[in-house]
């Protein structure tokens, strides 16, 4: 995990953006450089909801925008700004892929086991029904407007 939060610092020191949101340009890029949020969070193995966040601060940062498909005019589509693409060709690889690549290369039965030891450590700390999220997510905790007095 070390290794993997000092990559994500390195991302954010060297391109500004955060590990997260490096991730998602990736698999924006990976495909043509357009997809709607559920295609991101398919590629991604995340969340909607988590991909959806992210996107918002990617919209924001002028590094995607929010239109229409191509080739389906009746689908939404995240597309890459030239802002974007700009930011992936001086960034290192996200440390979330050097996760997947290292993931994908265990043989089947190792993969197997990690999966059963980690399915049983989620479950330990009670996070069983927790959403995935994006590894290294920074999506800002919102908190509640205070609630109004009760009148008596």
């Amino acid at each position: 995990m070390r290794g993997l939060r000092v990559a994500a610092q390195e991302t954010r020191s060297a391109v500004g953006i955060s590990a997260a949101q490096h991730f998602v340009l990736s698999a924006l890029h990976e495909h043509d450089d357009q997809a709607s949020v559920s295609e991101l969070a398919e590629r991604t193995m995340t969340d909607r909801s988590s991909v959806a966040a992210v996107v918002d601060r990617l919209v924001e940062d002028g590094l995607v925008t929010r239109g229409t498909a191509k080739d389906d005019r009746r689908r939404a589509a995240i597309a890459l700004t030239a802002r974007g693409r700009a930011v992936l060709r001086r960034s290192p690889e996200p440390p979330t892929a050097r996760l997947i690549a290292a993931l994908e290369a265990l043989p089947p039965t190792r993969l197997r086991e990690l999966s059963g030891a980690l399915t049983a450590l989620v479950s330990a700390m009670g996070l069983h029904h927790a959403r995935a999220g994006l590894l290294f997510e920074d999506t800002p905790v919102r908190k509640r407007p205070p609630r109004a007095p009760k009148r008596t």
